[in-house]
């Protein structure tokens, strides 16, 4: 995963929202932070592995993968605010259960909010990357999937400035 060319495309997508959307240009984090967590909610939502009672909740791959995508776009984005983007992740396969793997997520988000470090930052891809594993996301599908996503919303963005 070639995460320098992903935190580029995501500062142009960025620039743009806050070009058409930002006009007081104050900080944004808290509202990408708070979008980091709601994504992991509808991802678990999507997941069902919450739902203990339900023992066949079959999920598509597709769907599964563009909402995993939103939190990439979201934690590049937080990368980028704190100026994080010369980092190194160490990609592994966490063996937690779904669950314990969407709390310790909140617990990374939780940890980040109060002592916003860079170890704070790389922790908190690397669990989420690991979570996209554990869904049976591979790298190169996560990349890919994440540079269509950002293709269009820059489309959108430039649509937006065509029309005010």
């Amino acid at each position: 995963m070639d995460l320098q060319n992903l935190f580029i495309l995501q500062k142009s997508v960025d620039e743009s929202f806050t070009d058409n959307c930002n006009d007081e240009k104050k900080s944004l984090l808290p509202e990408k932070i708070l979008g980091l967590q709601v994504k992991i909610s509808e991802l678990a939502r999507l997941t069902q592995c919450y739902k203990f009672w339900v023992k066949d909740s079959t999920v598509k791959r597709g769907t599964i993968l563009e909402e995993f995508v939103y939190g990439v776009h979201y934690i590049l984005s937080i990368g980028l605010d704190k100026t994080y983007t010369d980092i190194n992740l160490d990609f592994q396969i966490s063996q937690s259960d779904l669950t314990s793997q969407f709390i310790n997520l909140y617990i990374d988000i939780n940890d980040f909010v109060v002592c916003p470090s860079i170890d704070n930052y790389k922790t908190l891809f690397e669990n989420y990357l690991s979570l996209g594993f554990a869904l049976g996301l591979k790298k190169d599908e996560i990349e890919n999937a994440y540079l269509q996503k950002n293709l269009e919303l820059f489309k959108q963005q430039n649509s937006v400035k065509t029309l005010v």
